[in-house]
């Protein structure tokens, strides 16, 4: 079931930053990507869904966009994407139909980048609400949803009118 989040926006890591890596080889860390043949279920970032059998993917370094060019909140985590484009959309409207049901942190940003209280957690039973009652927070102008466990990037979300 597909949840619509009237005025949001929820971003995938952009194309044109997948394509750097794909077409180098190398993450944001200059590392070398990881070639994945059996990623099944593991949630991809290009396209916002879980893998399934058979598809190619790649396990590299990532730096999300956060507010504020100087900020010490910025970090680098792994994810993992398809090895090729997907053609998946820039933009999306709808909390992610896969990962419905599954628990998330939300951390919140300020426009300085740095993190704001309104972070939490929800329990994936009504994740577009909780992530609509962060952004709703004064102050909050990004969202990040992460992996609970190993605190991954998700994605990003933010109110279309930032």
């Amino acid at each position: 079931m597909t949840i619509t989040i009237p005025a949001l926006s929820i971003r995938p890591i952009p194309a044109a930053e997948l394509d750097a890596v794909r077409a180098s080889g190398h993450d944001v860390s200059g590392r070398p990507v990881e070639t994945l043949l059996d990623a099944v279920g593991e949630p991809l970032r290009c396209c916002l869904r879980n893998a399934r059998a058979g598809e190619r993917c790649i396990l590299l370094g990532y730096e999300p966009p956060i507010p504020g060019l100087a900020s010490p909140y910025r970090e680098v985590g792994p994810v993992i994407a398809h090895a090729e484009d997907c053609g998946a959309p820039e933009i999306w409207d709808s909390y992610p139909p896969d990962w419905q049901g599954r628990p998330q942190v939300l951390r919140a940003y300020d426009s300085r980048g740095w993190i704001h209280p309104a972070s939490t957690t929800h329990d994936g039973s009504d994740p577009a609400a909780a992530l609509a009652r962060v952004l709703a927070e004064p102050g909050v102008v990004q969202v990040h949803s992460r992996n609970v466990v190993y605190g991954c990037f998700m994605f990003a979300a933010t109110q279309t009118d930032h």
